[in-house]
């Protein structure tokens, strides 16, 4: 398939019926654009997306990647499918190094045999590791800590080669914490396991969990938990809607911080959680885990600037509100 045969309204979505993946879908969608899914919903959801939309496989399969394309023609991929749990990546690497570059590489090798040439990836800031200077910019030096943020890096290593040698355009966008839910309460967090502090936060205040976990309460931050950028999962895919049009322009390779710039504390974030829903959230203290930095915030002044992009929900209350949304809905659906 020739790249002149390719349809530029049409985009593939990798794991889009994850959590950001399928977020990401319904923008596309909204836009006017013509999502194709390819997920095997290991972690995903089926019904996060329409039934006409999704291929149910694996990325790293190449004959059925192959098919998918021939059959759809999409001129971009975007790219959310990976395992992303740093806890389990420090006892399981090779599903990291598996899941997040063995198939992202079969993913690029069929990209090149149909001619595509633009692609967008969906990163993280593990690859900076500890910070030593903070907000992080994008020319922090990258030292991971756990097989996760090696595993991510290694595909932005994998993307210049890929760019190099067969003249991949791709914009990598290092995601900080991604948070929230649809504003009109049809899309959030569902994974299992949980592992994300603002669901299962608020899953305490529904109910459905008897106290947060706050892992280590003595780390070198001011109330001594650890200290997150938030960053609304809409924010995300706005700023990967803005990719897709630098790179549809004739944009070259790039990366870019995708984080509000504002560090919020595990202690704020409960305090928060109880100011928007109203309920008590019992804590309790757990050891600190391996591979967790104490502060990760971002500075993501380049993507503002090259991009053009801004941040529409970049307060805490409102990340939490929509995602409380999307939670009473999922108690109610789990009573039903």
């Amino acid at each position: 398939m020739a790249s002149h045969e390719l349809d530029p309204r049409t985009v593939l979505v990798a794991g889009g019926c994850g959590y950001i993946g399928s977020h990401m879908v319904r923008m596309l969608r909204d836009q006017g654009l013509q999502p194709v899914v390819i997920d095997n919903l290991s972690t995903g959801h089926a019904d996060a997306v329409q039934a006409q939309e999704l291929h149910r496989g694996d990325i790293g399969d190449l004959p059925f990647v192959r098919g998918v394309l021939r059959q759809t023609r999409p001129a971009c991929v975007m790219h959310f499918a990976a395992a992303s749990l740093v806890g389990e990546s420090t006892v399981n690497p090779s599903k990291y190094w598996r899941n997040n570059l063995s198939q992202t590489l079969g993913l690029l090798d069929a990209m090149v045999e149909a001619g595509i040439q633009t692609f967008i990836f969906s990163s993280t800031a593990a690859v900076y590791g500890t910070p030593h200077t903070t907000p992080i910019d994008e020319s922090h030096p990258c030292r991971p800590i756990n097989p996760y943020g090696h595993s991510k890096l290694a595909v932005e290593y994998l993307l210049e080669d890929y760019g190099q040698v067969h003249g991949i355009r791709s914009i990598t966008l290092r995601y900080f914490n991604a948070a929230g839910a649809h504003p009109d309460g049809s899309l959030g967090e569902r994974h299992q396991p949980e592992t994300h502090l603002i669901p299962l936060v608020l899953q305490v205040a529904s109910g459905r969990r008897d106290a947060i976990a706050r892992y280590g309460s003595h780390h070198a931050t001011p109330d001594g938990s650890c200290v997150r950028d938030y960053i609304h999962v809409q924010d995300l895919c706005a700023a990967h809607l803005l990719a897709l049009r630098r790179l549809t322009a004739g944009g070259q390779t790039d990366t870019y911080n995708l984080g509000t710039g504002q560090g919020h504390s595990v202690n704020e974030v409960i305090a928060a959680a109880r100011r928007v829903t109203g309920h008590p959230i019992p804590v309790r203290d757990d050891p600190p885990r391996i591979g967790d930095p104490p502060v990760l915030v971002a500075d993501a002044q380049r993507a503002r600037r090259a991009l053009g992009w801004a941040p529409l929900y970049p307060g805490l209350d409102s990340i939490l509100a929509h995602a409380w949304q999307w939670e009473c809905h999922a108690r109610v659906d789990q009573a039903a």
